[in-house]
C-alpha cells in the first residue's frame, strides 16, 4: 500500500451527454469497480438528472492518471474539478466505488432549500465547496446505513 503523505482526495463534477439509464450505470459500476480495487482508487459517486459528482482517493498518481482517462472519456461533458487536496486517510477506505441514484423532484423548492449539487458547482468559495462535498459525503454515508439496517 502507498505511503499516507501520497494519498489524494479529488471532487469532480461531470455532465452525462446522454442520460445513463440502470443497466449503463450498473456496467460503469462494475467496471469502475474492478479497477479501482486493481489501482488501489476508493470513492463515491453521485448521479442525478445527468450530473455526476464523483469523488476519487488513493495513490496520488494514479487518481490524476484516472482523471485524465475520465476527462477525454465521451460519455462525459463539462468535467470540473472542484477539490484537489492531499489526505492523511481516506474517507471512503472500504468502497472501491459507493453509488447512490439520487430521484429528482419536479416539486418546488421550499423556502431556504439547498441544492448540494449546486453548492458544489456554482460556489466561487472553495470552503463553500468543501461543505458541500463534506453534506454530500454525510448524506450518502446516512443513506448506505441505513440501507444496510433496513437489510437485516
Amino acid at each position: 500500500m502507498t505511503a499516507n503523505d501520497d494519498l489524494l482526495s479529488v471532487l469532480y463534477t461531470s455532465t452525462a451527454r446522454s442520460p445513463f439509464g440502470d443497466d449503463e450505470l450498473a456496467e460503469l459500476l462494475t467496471r469502475s469497480r474492478a479497477s479501482n480495487e486493481r489501482h488501489e482508487l476508493t470513492g463515491m459517486l453521485l448521479y442525478r438528472g445527468g450530473r455526476f459528482v464523483q469523488v476519487l482517493e488513493g495513490p496520488a498518481e494514479r487518481v490524476r492518471d484516472l482523471l485524465a482517462v475520465i476527462a477525454t472519456d465521451e460519455r462525459h461533458t463539462a468535467m470540473r474539478v472542484l477539490i484537489e487536496q492531499p489526505i492523511e486517510r481516506r474517507e471512503f477506505a472500504d468502497w472501491t466505488m459507493g453509488y447512490q441514484p439520487i430521484a429528482v423532484t419536479t416539486a418546488p423548492a421550499p423556502a431556504g432549500f439547498r441544492d448540494t449539487f449546486d453548492d458544489l458547482e456554482q460556489s466561487g468559495d472553495p470552503s463553500a465547496t468543501l461543505r458541500a462535498a463534506r453534506e454530500l459525503s454525510l448524506w450518502f454515508r446516512v443513506r448506505e446505513r441505513r440501507a444496510q439496517s433496513d437489510a437485516r
